[in-house]
């Protein structure tokens, strides 16, 4: 959510920033503008109504103590004075509510001001390749899609899930459960060595977790909900591990809070028909390894680059090709200011593919989960800056090993970083 000043002090910059990002909000910012300049308007004329109403108690309560009558004509028009006051009172009270809740029902539907050094563009074709790390393998016969590939080697099957759940849902079976087992237990153990501290977090949240991390209201139809509770199944391990802290004033020496989650994930991707249709890249459910971060705003900077790097370790390690981006205006997520994607090579499309988005979120997060924190040096509460990132998305992870490190036979080579893990050297039918 953002800070209501930037509404008071320049909502034309407002405006103009909040644009690059591909939509137009003049016309939301300016109800928001008009709602907080009359609520404003409301609780000062209340304030003034309150004052007089005071005096008017101290005027009649001097009358009757220097002996005026209670029936006296200038007693009788002060307290009728003070009763009009307070049928005022009450309606500029209500008038104060309803402007406040109507406000506050709409500042959550806009999205986050992209940070000055996010760069301006319309969609993902305008973000900026940052860097590349491996070099892409070059195969001596055509390379096979993971999932072809990792059904003819019985690692998963995707029609038996269909039978059980419906499609864009995958069974791993023998190796294929191994292997995305080892990758869980390899990434959170790679965290855990840069200090992060493992959290396992409900999998099902409140409505008020996921309004605090920005998927409601906006990102309902993506979400699945349990309708006979107030309970929604988690679309990202962000949710639960943010809301930890929601409502909460932590201690400046509590700050940077590192954790790492492994949670299953659940996503009803409404609005991506007909795209990634095969194999791990869409599911409904997938597992996936989340970094989350809470900070002091003046260290968010630093630590987004660090959590990117965090990220970047697990694909280095398993020595999976991969390029970082920065995301555009145009493309970057509701609730983040800035955010640099990792993209894995898959090469059956020829072509790098998104395992790891990872967000800084600034003050966006904590204002709407009411996450502050105390400094030493500053009067009052501050806001923490929130960040977060895949460590990765495990399905994807799975089908980039399965399509870097096949063989001609149609076996699989396991990287050296798992063989601890996973205890063979091949996957082979």
């Amino acid at each position: 959510m953002l800070d209501p000043k930037l509404l008071r002090d320049d909502p034309a910059k407002l405006i103009e920033r909040l644009n690059t990002r591909g939509g137009d909000f003049a016309e939301v910012i300016e109800q928001l503008v008009a709602l907080d300049a009359q609520r404003r308007a409301s609780q000062t004329e209340f304030n003034r109504a309150q004052a007089e109403g005071n005096q008017i108690g101290k005027q009649v309560g001097e009358r009757l103590r220097r002996g005026t009558d209670a029936g006296d004509p200038e007693v009788f028009a002060l307290k009728q004075r003070g009763i009009d006051l307070k049928a005022t009172l009450a309606q500029l009270q209500d008038q104060e509510r309803e402007l406040a809740e109507r406000f506050a029902a709409l500042l959550p539907t806009l999205p986050n001001v992209p940070r000055p050094e996010v760069p301006i563009g319309k969609d993902e074709n305008e973000n900026r390749e940052m860097r590349l790390w491996g070099t892409p393998p070059v195969f001596d016969f055509e390379p096979v899609a993971h999932w072809d590939l990792g059904e003819r080697l019985g690692l998963m099957n995707f029609a038996r899930a269909t039978l059980v759940a419906q499609a864009r849902f995958v069974t791993l079976v023998g190796d294929g459960a191994l292997l995305e087992r080892a990758l869980i237990a390899f990434m959170l153990d790679r965290h855990r060595a840069h200090g992060y501290l493992e959290i396992l977090p409900p999998y099902l949240v409140n409505t008020a977790s996921m309004t605090g991390t920005g998927q409601l209201p906006k990102f309902a139809e993506d979400s699945f909900r349990c309708r006979d509770d107030d309970l929604w199944l988690i679309p990202t391990a962000e949710v639960p591990v943010t809301n930890l802290y929601r409502d909460e004033i932590l201690t400046d020496t509590q700050l940077p809070i590192y954790h790492c989650a492994f949670t299953p994930c659940f996503r009803r991707e409404a609005g991506s028909y007909g795209r990634d249709t095969r194999g791990l890249i869409r599911l409904h459910q997938f597992h996936k390894v989340e970094l989350v971060k809470f900070c002091r705003p003046e260290h968010s900077s630093a630590e987004h680059e660090k959590l990117v790097a965090d990220a970047e370790d697990v694909l280095q390690q398993l020595e999976l090709p991969y390029r970082v981006i920065e995301l555009c205006t145009g493309d970057l997520g509701f609730a983040a200011a800035r955010c640099f994607d990792l993209e894995v090579w898959l090469p059956s499309q020829n072509r790098y593919r998104e395992i790891s988005s990872c967000s800084n979120f600034a003050d966006f997060q904590a204002r709407r989960a009411n996450l502050r924190f105390k400094a030493p040096d500053k009067k009052g509460t501050e806001f923490v800056h929130t960040l977060n990132g895949s460590g990765l998305a495990v399905g994807r992870t799975f089908a980039a090993i399965l399509e870097n490190y096949q063989n001609r036979d149609g076996t699989v080579r396991v990287p050296e970083a798992l063989k601890p893990y996973v205890r063979k050297d091949v996957l082979s039918r």
